[in-house]
């Protein structure tokens, strides 16, 4: 028999790892919880690049990819879980990376949006590797860094051709 100690011990919703984890309960909306995610990036990172450019929302993407590893990792530990759907952090990290090559419009927001929603279900090469090959709070956000790269390269690309 195991001991109580070795049993997955769930974090409360107010504890800071599950809030950060979840986006302060986000995750935990019903049906497509990575969707509601990205979603709910758009707006901080429509007021993080209107007030510092897109090299600060790069930024921001970067120090909540370092924030989420931590909160991730302490999740899963507890939960016991290898990915659970209602975190959702790696989503606002990855969201923001992407919009970080779009402009502030409206019309790029959303491509960037559907881009990243895009690149994050189909997982190409190394999202698809990181997905299956890292595990803990590394395993939960990596993969959608790696989406976000593809993702982001594409707006680029977008942007490039249309002008």
């Amino acid at each position: 028999m195991k001991s109580s100690a070795a049993l997955p011990q769930p974090l409360p919703a107010w504890h800071a790892c599950a809030l950060i984890a979840t986006w302060f309960g986000v995750g935990r909306l019903p049906r497509a919880p990575g969707t509601w995610g990205s979603l709910a990036a758009l707006p901080f990172a429509w007021a993080i690049h209107a007030a510092g450019g897109p090299f600060v929302l790069a930024a921001a993407s970067a120090a909540l990819f370092a924030i989420g590893w931590w909160a991730s990792a302490e999740y899963v530990r507890r939960s016991g879980l290898r990915d659970p759907s209602c975190i959702v952090v790696d989503e606002v990290a990855g969201q923001w990376l992407v919009l970080a090559a779009a402009p502030l419009d409206p019309v790029w927001f959303a491509a960037g949006f559907v881009l990243f929603r895009a690149a994050d279900i189909a997982k190409p090469w190394p999202a698809s590797w990181a997905d299956r090959a890292l595990s803990g709070g590394l395993g939960v956000m990596a993969d959608d860094a790696f989406a976000a790269l593809w993702a982001g390269a594409a707006l680029l690309v977008a942007a490039q051709i249309i002008g």
